[in-house]
């Protein structure tokens, strides 16, 4: 019988093993992200899946190395605190949330890390020390709201014609960055010699359909709403209301006139939840939040649909289109 060397055992049982050694190399740890969001998973899918393709880019894949525990509280706001709190328990290793929410997040655990995204004023809401060295488990993405809530006011002012109501859509519920918008809002209505409107909305079907025609009962000249990411969520619903009743709208972003929306002005929402993946990309490597300083919008577009002021029959003045950076036809 031929004899089988030594070196040749050794390889043999190289081959044997090598699958073995690779399987266990790409076996590492799974990672779980936590998501709290104040909306609902239909109408926040766009932003989320914006976040995962760029978490994909970034070599994180749902299933081998990262899983995602999601929580929506389904419009709902009574519920952030109960989901925070739940996550905290599964002791996630990270948790994004996007707008003032974050502060339930917070509220819920100061181990954690958090990233938010589009939350305005991290700093007076005392979510972090300052933008540049946010000092505790809170990083991410500040909106500018207020100031952009104006400039939409203003956009508003130019684009329609005898402007003198304009009906603010707004949410009763406990949002300290909603009230940061209110507060500048009011003062710029004052300041364009507006009258400001301040409706209430519920957000299922009903509550939509009523403070629309609470609009069209205080005979607004047209309409806007606080940037909410619950507001985000029914941009389909409230487009469709504000072209049911004929009221022009300028809207926080862009996702609004996908939905066949007259004007927006703002962020790219898409691009902030991109942005953010950078964010859970270093934290989950294994920096720091009080080491990342906050970021702030840059880029800002203007978006207007001529096709839906044709529907209203809005004529947009020359200068107002100018300005714009995409014009729809």
């Amino acid at each position: 019988m031929k004899k089988v060397g030594w070196f040749s055992i050794l390889v043999a049982a190289a081959v044997l093993t090598f699958p073995v050694i690779t399987e266990a190399q790409q076996t590492g740890k799974i990672f779980r992200m936590g998501i709290l969001d104040p909306s609902t998973a239909s109408g926040s899918a766009v932003l989320w899946e914006a976040l995962r393709q760029e978490l994909s880019k970034l070599g994180w894949i749902e299933g081998k190395n990262i899983a995602i525990e999601y929580r929506f509280t389904e419009l709902k706001s009574e519920r952030l605190p109960e989901l925070a709190a739940d996550l905290a328990r599964l002791k996630v290793d990270l948790i994004v949330v996007p707008g003032a929410p974050a502060l339930a997040a917070k509220n819920a655990t100061t181990a954690i890390p958090i990233v938010m995204i589009n939350t305005p004023d991290p700093v007076a809401l005392g979510l972090v020390a300052s933008l540049a060295r946010p000092g505790g488990n809170v990083t991410g993405l500040a909106a500018l709201a207020p100031e952009l809530n104006t400039k939409r006011l203003e956009i508003l002012k130019d684009a329609v014609p005898k402007l003198a109501r304009v009906g603010l859509l707004w949410r009763p519920v406990v949002n300290v960055g909603q009230d940061l918008q209110l507060k500048e809002l009011r003062l710029a209505a004052l300041a364009l010699k507006l009258k400001l409107e301040e409706i209430e909305t519920q957000l299922d079907a009903k509550g939509l359909e009523n403070a629309f025609q609470t609009a069209k009962q205080k005979q607004v000249n047209a309409i806007m709403t606080t940037a909410l990411h619950s507001f985000f969520a029914e941009r389909k619903r409230i487009v469709e209301l504000a072209g049911k009743y004929r009221l022009p709208a300028i809207y926080p972003n862009k996702g609004y006139v996908d939905e066949g929306g007259l004007m927006s002005y703002g962020e790219d929402p898409t691009d902030q939840y991109r942005r953010a993946a950078g964010y859970v990309d270093k934290i989950l490597k294994g920096a720091k939040p009080a080491d990342l300083p906050v970021q702030q919008a840059t880029k800002f577009e203007f978006v207007i649909n001529l096709k839906a002021a044709k529907q209203i029959d809005l004529t947009i003045p020359p200068r107002v289109l100018e300005r714009a950076n995409q014009v729809i036809k």
